[in-house]
């Protein structure tokens, strides 16, 4: 239970996030993370934060996540596409992101399969999401990896996608509520996968 009298997922509270007084993970967890998201804008900005993500605290990203916004455009997929190797050297002159030439030209790269997909990316990315399932008692129960993000993954690089192996896409799924990985004494309310 957190400081409002709530109880929240663990990773919402832990070190680092509320309990640390920073409300940036808090205010993520009860307004965003696990909310059915379709959209292929916002899901393109997804799977960009997503890949910056690993290796790092997400907390560093939700942090940056203003910064990587104006940085990439809006992450306009189209516009991001276009970006050039002079786009590249000034992302990665721009402290305000995460400066990983990788992940940088992943993003560049990944906007260039999304503009040329022959699919909208919200129905490709919801066909890979599980039936619902009873929320987990608790946050041992709740998967790294499942079959359906792996086929995830293995689909999105067979298109050529980069930094989408089947963490990040369960990852994703959990973010963008194809899963709903609240524990099941957490307050937020469940949300019918529309």
């Amino acid at each position: 239970m957190t400081d409002d009298g709530r109880i929240r997922c663990g990773w919402a509270v832990q070190s680092g996030g509320a309990a640390a007084g920073d409300t940036l993970y808090r205010d993520y967890h009860d307004t965003e993370w696990g909310r059915p998201l379709r959209d292929s804008a916002a899901l393109f900005e997804r799977i960009s934060l997503e890949a910056f993500q690993s290796g790092l605290s997400w907390l560093t990203i939700l942090r940056k996540r203003e910064n990587f916004r104006a940085a990439f455009d809006g992450f306009d997929a189209g516009k991001v596409a276009r970006y050039t190797d002079a786009d590249v050297e000034r992302l990665m002159a721009d402290a305000g992101i995460v400066r990983n030439r990788a992940k940088i030209a992943a993003t560049i790269a990944n906007a260039r399969v999304v503009t040329d997909l022959d699919v909208d990316l919200g129905e490709l990315l919801w066909s890979f999401a599980p039936p619902s399932r009873p929320r987990p008692a608790d946050m041992t129960q709740v998967p790294a990896v499942t079959p359906e993000s792996t086929a995830m993954a293995k689909e999105l690089k067979r298109r050529g996608m980069r930094f989408v192996g089947p963490t990040t896409a369960y990852a994703l799924m959990q973010a963008t509520g194809m899963v709903d990985d609240h524990i099941a004494s957490c307050w937020v309310p469940a949300v019918a996968q529309m």
